[in-house]
């Protein structure tokens, strides 16, 4: 017979996917997709933002531990090779772009760290901050804490050292995320991380320069609604981050990666090939568009991580399995953040936009520096929808193996 705690979080998550249907389409394994479109006053909603998260339902989420399926952080660090580093990103600021308020952001990084015996990451230590863009508190919204969780318990799982600068903006505007950035730029982040989306559109190049900055590398989530492509993953001046469903041994040893079905990519409508993909060059591309990703991590929620958020959603609170791009984009942000800490240690400057490096490296290596995922597809429409050696149009060049590409990038 079921016990009551039993009863009472299976009855919770009929409750949390009955609620978040009606956000997102369902897909396969009791994967749902959590798609806010709150649309404020006479704002235009294409440029709302989306955040991408996939909540595993399959796994149970308990108030106790993390569910047995999900990653820890130290599977996730051996698997990709973050314990062969040293360096933990000291001395550098990972910022994490997001909407609305998580009140409880820095309390529940606070259990996860316990739980996975981090480093504590709190005001009082320096290693986090919150603040507001707009100077005022915004409102809670219960799906973008999530999002807020799974990106600052994740990005300091990977650079325990690094200050995490959580930005959040009043809403989910473009607007407003993009002064989100402006902050993020301006309080000293050699990195931002950006785990939101919206589908193209036109005139979105105009949007571009909020990604140029010296010193500083952004990064955005890929989409996780299969094949296409998204902003501002698709801005040339931004690392697209796509997912792929992760393996290991029994052992936690990096085995294989298919390319996650969700990931999105695909050519850009409205933004030009730049240089370093042109040179690459990426398959298919005869007319001259921007590809995406450009790089990718595990995403899928049947091979995800563990979050701890006590806000709550659909009735229900504590540890969650969670994937979607935006697992990895956070964590990209961090590998990244390594790298600088890693240069400034070296009197280097922190990176510039890391694309430019990134594409170059597997020309110039003979370890590639990155996992070639070669089996698996996001779509029915051929080369843009399937994974191959070298690009493809779902895990960009691949996933790190962070050793190599880490000295790689800091080198340069």
């Amino acid at each position: 017979m079921a016990t009551e705690g039993f009863r009472k979080t299976r009855a919770s998550l009929f409750i949390l996917l009955a609620a978040l249907t009606l956000s997102g389409p369902t897909f396969a394994q009791h994967v749902f997709t959590v798609l806010p479109r709150h649309v404020e006053g006479d704002e235009n909603p294409v440029t709302f933002m989306r955040p991408h998260y996939q909540i595993h339902l399959a796994a149970a989420s308990t108030q106790a531990g993390p569910p047995s399926t999900a990653f820890s952080p130290s599977q996730i660090r051996h698997a990709y090779g973050f314990d062969e580093v040293s360096n933990q990103g000291a001395g550098q600021i990972i910022a994490i772009v997001d909407a609305y308020d998580d009140p409880n952001a820095e309390a529940d990084l606070g259990v996860f760290d316990t739980q996975f015996d981090l480093p504590a990451c709190t005001s009082a230590n320096g290693c986090f901050r919150k603040v507001y863009s707009s100077g005022q508190r915004p409102a809670l919204n219960a799906n973008w804490a999530v999002e807020i969780a799974l990106d600052i318990e994740w990005a300091h799982a990977i650079a325990p050292r690094a200050t995490i600068l959580l930005v959040e903006a009043p809403t989910n505007s473009l607007t407003n995320l993009l002064a989100g950035v402006e902050t993020a730029v301006s309080d000293g982040a050699s990195v931002v991380s950006m785990s939101w989306t919206v589908g193209e559109f036109s005139g979105e190049s105009t949007y571009d320069n909020y990604f140029v900055a010296s010193g500083v590398t952004f990064l955005a989530a890929a989409g996780d609604s299969g094949a296409g492509v998204s902003y501002p993953a698709a801005s040339p001046d931004v690392v697209g981050v796509g997912g792929t469903s992760l393996y290991v041994t029994p052992n936690g040893s990096y085995q294989a990666e298919t390319a996650w079905s969700g990931s999105g990519g695909g050519l850009s409508q409205f933004e030009r090939e730049p240089l370093f993909q042109a040179q690459f060059p990426i398959p298919d591309d005869a007319s001259g568009y921007r590809g995406t990703p450009d790089v990718s991590f595990d995403g899928d929620p049947g091979t995800g991580v563990a979050v701890y958020d006590s806000v709550g959603i659909g009735g229900y609170a504590g540890w969650f399995q969670v994937g979607g791009t935006s697992a990895g984009t956070p964590q990209w942000a961090a590998l990244i953040v390594i790298v600088n800490a890693t240069r400034a240690a070296w009197h280097k400057a922190p990176l510039s936009s890391a694309d430019t490096r990134l594409y170059t490296i597997p020309h110039t290596l003979l370890a590639p520096g990155f996992h070639s995922v070669t089996t698996g597809a996001n779509g029915s429409c051929g080369t843009l929808c399937t994974a191959g050696a070298g690009y493809d149009y779902i895990t960009g060049l691949g996933t790190p193996e962070v050793r190599t590409l880490i000295a790689a990038l800091a080198v340069r």
